[in-house]
């Protein structure tokens, strides 16, 4: 990788992507397809690990358009499906992508995601990208003739300025833009924490079921199996803030360890594992931005909204921001008059990928969704559109959207005559998302 700019004396570009994660490197890799001069930034030198290494089948269309289906196959491990594994109701079901309303995406990838957005960084440099890494933004100020001046820094201390046309946050949880305009917001609705670490030798599936995803409900939230490509097993837990107080002064390792062994399913597959990494924790609180976009700039993915990461959406919602992000910007720059069409066309197509993923996010823990995610029939196709939202078909011209209101109504149905069960559910919840401020809690 190219580590920081040899001359930086009156630099400028069309436009300057500040983060290198999924949403920035493919969107400096589209904007270089464009032929705009594209600047990307990423502070750290190493493209850093990150859950969330299960991707979802519409990513792999972008994969082929973007030319990298083969190295993005030579690192992943194939995964034909995913597995709800739940003790309250004693079994598992399993969702097999290849039965979605969409029979052209029968697959999804597991990957190490430091592999995975290495790759993505190489590609946007191959495509004429100025890609440096080890050089953090540190401003940003937006002129009123347009465009803006970004200052940044470099790990030797060197001041560093770019002049641009037009700047785009891919940040992620940083959110670089959002603290400065502060207009970030924390989701009231969720708020979940993530224990995790990798495994070597754990159990897997059976034959090509050995690639799949598997999740484990359980009363604190639910544990995630990701098998990759190398032996490794990604494990961890997603629960909620509250039940992380219960960590007392046990180590991290302790922690996770002893909540494994309350879900005998997932301790039976790490029984002869052993853990090939530290245990690490972070508070996976939701937020969104109150907008996502102004004069000359936009935010993608995370640095626009983060939800939980149980359905894997980050990655994919992440990508396709950066592929309507692109087609804001090159219009903004080439066409002017018509950017406030493109920017209100980006900002639809930016909420509705949240919106949709969140639906089923904070409704899993209704024991009634789960009675449904459990046994799901297809009348009305709805067990197709649950594959169909896994798989992260939510955009475009999509057939799902009537049956996911049968879904909405037979939940609310049931609701009402279980009414004493939802009402204990909800109140259980509420307790569950409190807000807990204590770092000491996610150290190890």
């Amino acid at each position: 990788m190219q580590s920081k700019p040899q001359e930086n004396a009156d630099a400028s570009c069309d436009v300057l992507v500040i983060g290198a994660g999924p949403a920035g490197s493919t969107v400096a890799s589209l904007l270089a397809d464009k032929g705009l001069s594209a600047v990307l930034l990423e502070k750290s030198h190493q493209l850093r690990f990150h859950i969330v290494e299960s991707l979802l089948p519409a990513n792999l269309p972008l994969f082929e358009s973007m030319g990298i289906a083969d190295e993005v196959r030579a690192i992943s491990m194939h995964k034909p499906g995913a597995e709800f594994v739940s003790m309250e109701h004693g079994r598992a079901q399993n969702f097999y992508f290849a039965e979605a309303r969409d029979k052209s995406m029968p697959h999804a990838y597991q990957v190490r995601r430091a592999d995975f957005d290495h790759l993505l960084f190489r590609c946007a440099q191959k495509k004429g990208a100025q890609a440096h890494e080890g050089v953090k933004v540190t401003g940003a100020q937006f002129l009123p003739e347009g465009g803006a001046e970004v200052s940044a820094q470099d790990d030797e201390d060197q001041a560093l300025t770019w002049r641009a046309r037009f700047v785009v946050d891919a940040s992620g949880r940083d959110t670089f833009l959002a603290n400065r305009f502060r207009i970030k917001h924390r989701n009231p609705e969720h708020n979940s924490s993530a224990v995790y670490a990798h495994f070597d030798g754990a159990a897997r599936g059976a034959g090509s079921d050995q690639g799949n995803i598997s999740v484990f409900w359980s009363a604190h939230g639910c544990f995630w199996f990701i098998p990759l490509s190398d032996g490794t097993t990604s494990a961890g837990m997603l629960t909620w803030p509250n039940h992380m107080k219960f960590k007392g002064s046990r180590s991290l390792e302790q922690f996770l360890r002893d909540n494994i062994a309350t879900c005998p399913p997932l301790a039976k597959r790490l029984l002869a594992a052993t853990q090939a990494s530290p245990v690490q924790a972070t508070g996976n609180f939701s937020y969104v931005s109150g907008r996502n976009h102004g004069k000359n700039h936009l935010m993608l993915g995370h640095a626009y909204a983060f939800i939980d990461p149980v359905f894997s959406s980050g990655v994919w919602v992440a990508m396709h921001n950066a592929v309507v992000g692109v087609d804001a910007i090159d219009t903004c720059l080439r066409d002017p008059a018509r950017a406030r069409a493109a920017m209100r066309r980006f900002d639809r197509a930016v909420r509705h990928g949240p919106k949709v993923f969140s639906r089923f996010i904070y409704r899993v823990p209704n024991p009634i969704m789960r009675d449904f995610q459990m046994g799901p029939d297809n009348v009305l196709r709805v067990y197709a559109a649950i594959l169909s939202v896994l798989a992260g078909d939510v955009f475009g011209e999509t057939p799902i959207w009537r049956s996911l209101f049968a879904i909405k109504v037979i939940c609310r149905t049931a609701n009402v005559f279980q009414t004493r069960r939802s009402f204990k559910a909800c109140q259980q919840r509420r307790m569950n998302i409190r807000r807990v401020d204590d770092a000491a809690l996610y150290n190890a």
